[in-house]
């Protein structure tokens, strides 16, 4: 079954100003926040909710907050195949959770290779995708 042309991004920071950025594993020089596509039939709220927890082992219950935003792109070619071939286009809708501190983390070794926490100008300049980068200077007021 094709995937669902639909995704989440969600960015985590701290109040002091911190994003996480998890790197891929495939491929390997991707950088992002918490991202993952809805699965038919599910909500982007319910979506951005499993691919946290999916991700990194965080929960963020009433915190999550949904900043009512959403970005159509095209697929890049390293996720092109998963979709059908008539999908050409992908919508984004971005979710923000913002913490008192960092978090442990509990990376997917499947997804993620590694995390670390970076000041947000830095975060921003980091992620590999221009929806990404957008999201966390919204975020900020960049």
């Amino acid at each position: 079954m094709y995937k669902r042309p639909e995704s989440v991004l969600v960015v985590v920071a701290t109040q002091g100003g911190e994003v996480l950025l998890l790197r891929r594993t495939e491929p390997p020089d991707f950088v992002q926040s918490v991202t993952g596509s809805l699965r038919w039939g599910e909500s982007p709220r319910r979506a951005a909710m499993r691919e946290l927890w999916e991700e990194t082992g965080l929960t963020a219950g009433p915190n999550l907050i949904d900043a009512a935003h959403r970005e159509r792109f095209p697929i890049v070619s390293p996720w092109r195949a998963r979709y059908a071939p008539w999908q050409r286009y992908n919508t984004e809708h971005w979710f923000y959770l913002v913490l008192p501190s960092r978090r442990l983390i509990r990376l997917n070794p499947r997804e993620h290779s590694e995390y670390r926490w970076l000041p947000a100008g830095r975060a921003a300049a980091a992620v590999t995708s221009w929806t990404n980068r957008d999201a966390i200077r919204a975020l900020f007021g960049h």
